[in-house]
């Protein structure tokens, strides 16, 4: 048995433990961004799969972010207008991402390495990522298989994992059980969808 208190699962999490709490969507798996590969292995995820930087708001997310000061001021306003919600924004990554949290990216020659960061739409989620800063994120369930959506199968799938206890999950509203949408920056052509989830993105160049 892995279930904790709130306060203890964010101990945990700022000790460089697996997590996992509720979002807006599906439940997250997370870990401290530099022990990355800790969900990797646990998930037996490929490492083409970069992983999600969840914050409790945009002002965390930014100093991981690298763009002009026009790119910038548009992704904060994509972000003032769609945060706290279901849109993950894939963004050029700042040199204070860790490489382990996109591991083929930063394997490649000549590319620039991106991230997708996020503010989720779940009071107990963020109040989890302001204790613990931003956290490596992804959904909680083996590689391939579908998102597990209840304490009781988490626990079962990653016993080493840690849960928060039943009386810290009476207060939330319910998970969606929809992904995210993903939307990517493409410096000529703007935002591109590359998962389309319950968050319809406007265009804006």
């Amino acid at each position: 048995m892995t279930q904790v208190s709130l306060n203890a699962l964010i101990e945990g999490a700022k000790s460089a433990k697996l997590v996992s709490f509720p979002t807006d969507t599906v439940p997250a798996l997370a870990v401290q961004p530099e022990k990355s590969e800790l969900i990797f292995q646990a998930k037996r995820r490929s490492q083409t799969k970069p992983l999600i930087l969840m914050g409790d708001k945009a002002q965390s997310l930014w100093p991981y972010i690298a763009g002009s000061p026009q790119e910038l001021e548009l992704w904060q306003q994509t972000a003032a207008k769609y945060w706290p919600g279901a849109l993950t924004l894939v963004l050029p990554a700042s040199e204070k991402v860790p490489p382990a949290m996109n591991p083929l990216e930063y394997q490649r020659q000549g590319t620039s390495p991106t991230i997708g960061v996020r503010v989720p739409d779940c009071a107990l989620a963020r109040k989890i990522l302001e204790g613990t800063g931003p956290l490596a994120t992804t959904s909680a369930n083996i590689s391939g298989g579908s998102p597990l959506k209840t304490t009781a199968e988490i626990e079962a799938q990653f016993p080493e994992v840690l849960t928060l206890v039943p009386e810290e999950l009476e207060t939330i509203k319910s998970s969606s059980g929809l992904a995210s949408t993903v939307a990517k920056w493409n410096k000529e052509l703007g935002w591109e969808i590359l998962r389309q989830g319950t968050v319809k993105l406007e265009f804006e160049r």
